[in-house]
């Protein structure tokens, strides 16, 4: 066995020590955080026109639940192409430079963004229009998978062994800054707009947006990653890109059961974003500004989740802390359909507020558990492909799958749809413990 592969593998908890470098995690932590917020912010943007506009200018021969089914599909493909995203730049970075493949994927993310913005309606140019959509979304995913930086995985590693929890979650706040931005932009729009120049240009404008706060954020990554300082110290931790199909030849337990620990998070996550605003939007009278409203808030409440769950993973350890989180989403699961279904706004927004303060629970430890199961020497490619797979498996389909099933079976069985994610998080932790015992 290669010294490598006598290192601890499988430790959610464990983190091999900084080795003495000196590494200021604070440092790290802002361009994380930025890089994150924009991408997330990308894919709420879309997220949320994928609900209020394109089934009406993409799908609009279609009934309203069936237009928004079709655009949940397309909505899908960036799952789809994620992974696929990760080995082409994997190769840029093996072959060129870090800072070439960062390049790369940011501009054909936010290019892919922009370029959603500018689409022609079915009205207008007819099937072209879905297609281009189609093909747009496919190359943000594309983009998203070729994103990864590795600063993550440099923070948690530079974190103080006491401290690995709260650094762990420091770049999830992207995640819920992300949202924020999104949601806030769209409230305003709607609020300001009209119906017929909401539809018409309204909706455009944060697609714009994408732009400028994607080259902030690739500015703020490249000032890091490009410097011979930070070259040293991913050389130093041993986070290299490695072939994605030798690291899941070398890792095929860590990769597996690395998918299926987040699937309650990752389910989650779009059942408290972007479905719930399907949901009312297609089966309430809730006006939809109303309820972009109560999902902003519904952020707020999840960074700060996202917090506790740093402290929280500090004091009772990760695997303690996500075990926790998926408990109260499996308790959740069987509130959520009355919550949801609700006659009143205040039961469909106290189901935002306390969903999102769950998902901020788990989301906060749920990628570093992932990026936690590899040897540094594999960590940064490891972290990368199984995180899309998680995404693929656990959230790519959720929009999809639960607005399918509300439709066909009622409400109550997105609360079951939830409740198996949950159910499969806590078995891959078990099992995860078994692993470890066994090595």
């Amino acid at each position: 066995m290669s010294e490598h592969a006598q290192q601890a593998t499988t430790g959610l908890d464990d983190a091999p020590e900084s080795g003495g470098l000196d590494i200021s995690p604070g440092k790290i932590a802002f361009p994380v955080v930025m890089g994150r917020t924009s991408e997330f912010f990308d894919f709420f943007v879309y997220g949320i026109a994928a609900v209020l506009v394109f089934p009406y200018l993409f799908f609009p021969d279609s009934d309203p639940v069936q237009a928004t089914l079709k655009s949940f599909a397309v909505f899908s493909l960036a799952f789809i192409a994620r992974p696929i995203g990760s080995v082409i730049f994997m190769a840029i970075d093996r072959n060129f430079s870090r800072a070439a493949k960062l390049i790369g994927a940011l501009f054909l993310l936010c290019g892919s963004t922009m370029a959603i913005a500018f689409l022609p309606s079915y009205a207008q140019v007819g099937m072209l229009a879905p297609v281009l959509l189609a093909v747009f979304r496919f190359g943000q995913g594309l983009g998203w998978g070729g994103a990864w930086d590795g600063l993550p995985s440099l923070l948690s590693l530079s974190a103080p062994a006491n401290r690995r929890g709260w650094y762990a979650m420091v770049p999830q706040l992207g995640a819920a800054l992300g949202f924020m931005l999104a949601c806030g932009m769209f409230y305003v729009f709607t609020r300001a707009l009209g119906q017929d120049d909401f539809m018409a240009w309204g909706w455009r404008f944060p697609f714009f947006v994408a732009l400028a706060l994607n080259v902030v954020a690739l500015f703020a990554r490249l000032r890091l990653v490009a410097t011979p300082e930070f070259k040293r110290l991913f050389d130093e931790k041993e986070l290299q890109p490695r072939r994605v199909i030798e690291t899941i030849r070398t890792h095929p337990r860590q990769v597996f059961v690395g998918a299926l620990i987040p699937l309650a998070t990752y389910a989650m996550f779009h059942l408290v974003t972007i479905f719930p605003l399907s949901w009312t939007t297609l089966y309430t009278d809730h006006d939809a500004a109303d309820f972009l409203g109560s999902l902003f808030l519904g952020s707020v409440v999840g960074g700060l989740g996202i917090m506790l769950s740093g402290i929280l993973a500090d004091r009772v350890g990760r695997r303690g802390q996500l075990a926790i989180a998926a408990v109260l989403i499996a308790i959740f699961s069987f509130f959520a359909a009355p919550l949801l279904g609700s006659d009143t706004a205040g039961g469909r927004t106290t189901y935002v507020i306390v969903g999102f303060a769950l998902l901020g629970l788990s989301l906060g430890q749920a990628s570093n558990a992932i990026a936690s199961r590899f040897e540094s020497i594999y960590r940064y490619t490891g972290a990368a492909v199984t995180s899309d797979i998680a995404w693929l498996v656990g959230a790519g389909f959720a929009p999809l799958v639960a607005l399918w099933l509300c439709s066909q079976f009622g409400l109550a069985y997105v609360g079951y749809y939830l409740l198996s994610g949950a159910v499969v998080t806590l078995a891959a932790l078990a099992f995860s413990r078994t692993l470890e015992t066994v090595r």
